[in-house]
């Protein structure tokens, strides 16, 4: 009795978890680059009242009897699947399509110190010039080049963004723009793009961007289209993952499940109290 209202009380504690997640999956549904998170459970350990037994030549073999003591949370999963993508027409924003992240960075712009503490990845790509011509995130990040040892910010036409003209970027990262009449094609550095070996193991620090940790695995720098690297699809935006109706629909379900686990709470509180009242 009493180790059905712990039970309960760990389907309450799970459930809570579940409408967490599902609430800021619906809350990023329009966040650009977003990958929704899934939770699933697994259950408790569970007591063994009875032991099983081999069968013998008189009787045949008898089970293991157990009570299970609950549930427990087993992954909050990142769903990294691809977005729809949505054309903006700015040649600024930039769209992944595949596999891979965008490489950014806090530090000053020289590429100098930057360290692994400060990078970081992100599939949002509406990105901006500042104005010392830095490509940036929305937040003030560092794009950083496809330099597979030391990736760099990105500066375009020494910091001259005035003279930028027709500005275009491919599908491969390569940047051209047209300054004091001349075209610059291949001369500035390319977008970088990672791959990391288990996606997955990405921590979510805010601001549509990842960062690495210990299960991540091992982080690949490539230029974009090749080997296996997601192409850049300038002038969209990778949108949201989130799915509208199968978050409506699980969040249903885990309004029942934390339902049903309050039912079991209020039953066994009434049971011990038919119990208290047997002595009257």
């Amino acid at each position: 009795m009493i180790r059905s209202m712990y039970s309960g009380i760990s389907g309450m504690k799970n459930f809570q978890t579940k409408l967490d997640v599902i609430g800021n999956n619906i809350a990023n549904v329009n966040t650009y680059g977003f990958k929704k998170g899934r939770v699933s459970f697994k259950d408790m350990v569970s007591q063994t009242i009875s032991g099983a037994s081999g069968p013998t030549q008189g009787k045949g073999g008898i089970n293991p009897q157990q009570v299970g003591l609950g549930a427990q949370l087993a992954a909050i999963d990142t769903i990294d699947t691809q977005g729809s993508l949505q054309p903006t027409g700015r040649v600024l924003d930039l769209a992944i399509q595949g596999d891979g992240y965008l490489v950014v960075a806090e530090g000053t712009g020289t590429g100098n110190n930057i360290t692994a503490a400060d990078t970081f990845y992100t599939r949002a790509g509406n990105l901006y010039l500042n104005n010392n011509g830095y490509l940036v995130t929305s937040s003030g990040h560092y794009v950083l080049n496809n330099n597979v040892n030391n990736p760099a910010p990105i500066q375009l036409n020494g910091g001259n963004i005035d003279k930028i003209q027709n500005l275009s970027i491919s599908e491969d990262g390569k940047i051209s723009f047209i300054s004091d009449g001349v075209l610059n094609e291949g001369t500035e550095p390319v977008i970088g793009i990672a791959r990391y070996t288990n996606p997955g193991g990405l921590e979510k620090v805010g601001e549509n961007m990842y960062q690495a940790t210990a299960n991540a695995g091992v982080r690949t720098i490539m230029t974009p289209s090749l080997d296996g690297a997601g192409t850049l699809v300038s002038g969209a935006l990778e949108m949201s993952n989130v799915d509208l109706s199968e978050e409506f629909t699980e969040m249903i379900v885990a309004q029942r499940g934390f339902q049903a686990n309050t039912r079991i709470i209020t039953t066994s509180d009434e049971i011990l109290q038919e119990l208290i009242n047997l002595k009257r």
